[in-house]
């Protein structure tokens, strides 16, 4: 299974360079990448078939780094390009099945129920993927968006709190050190704390 993982991998990382890309590979330096990691390493703390939830966190944003147009629905047309990059391996339906299921729940606007430890836990790795990258979001809010300091600085705070509160308790518990720390950078200081 190492082998197709490590396949995909470098499959995600090339798409995520390709000029096409209107992410950039900061999608895969700042959020891919992260996500992978993450939930690699909370597959066993949440029960969760690790190499599952490996292949599903490389390919969970795949329809945006492949085509912008794709990225509101991006779960969805993500979960078809999974199901069509995996069929060429050795994978039982069963398996593609989860890992499509990963991708469909994976994002926390879209409130659904994640029915197993794999969809919480890429659901988790994808919302907590923002604390360990908030530098990206602040050159995206000041750089992309030119927004003012104290827009920019409301943006990634109002970010930061809907991801948090998306989490499930297990994500809050492991987050939750950073979380604080980024509400206390980030929120606009009270003139009476002085």
């Amino acid at each position: 299974m190492q082998e197709i993982i490590n396949e995909i991998y470098e499959e995600v990382k090339r798409r995520c360079s390709l000029p096409s890309n209107f992410y950039g590979v900061g999608a895969w330096d700042h959020h891919i990448e992260i996500v992978y990691q993450i939930a690699k390493n909370n597959a066993k703390l949440y029960g969760a078939n690790q190499d599952i939830v490996s292949l599903a966190a490389l390919l969970h944003d795949i329809a945006s780094v492949t085509n912008k147009d794709y990225t509101e629905e991006h779960h969805l047309i993500g979960a078809e390009i999974a199901e069509e990059l995996l069929q060429k391996y050795n994978l039982t339906q069963e398996q593609i099945t989860l890992i499509k299921k990963c991708i469909l729940n994976h994002r926390g606007s879209r409130l659904v129920t994640k029915n197993s430890p794999e969809e919480i836990c890429l659901a988790d790795a994808d919302a907590m993927a923002h604390f360990y990258s908030i530098p990206s979001l602040l050159e995206m809010v000041y750089v992309e968006k030119k927004l003012s300091i104290d827009d920019g600085a409301e943006f990634v705070l109002n970010k930061l709190k809907r991801s948090y509160n998306k989490l499930s308790s297990q994500g809050k518990k492991i987050v939750s050190s950073r979380y604080k720390a980024a509400l206390l950078v980030l929120k606009k200081p009270d003139i009476n704390e002085f």
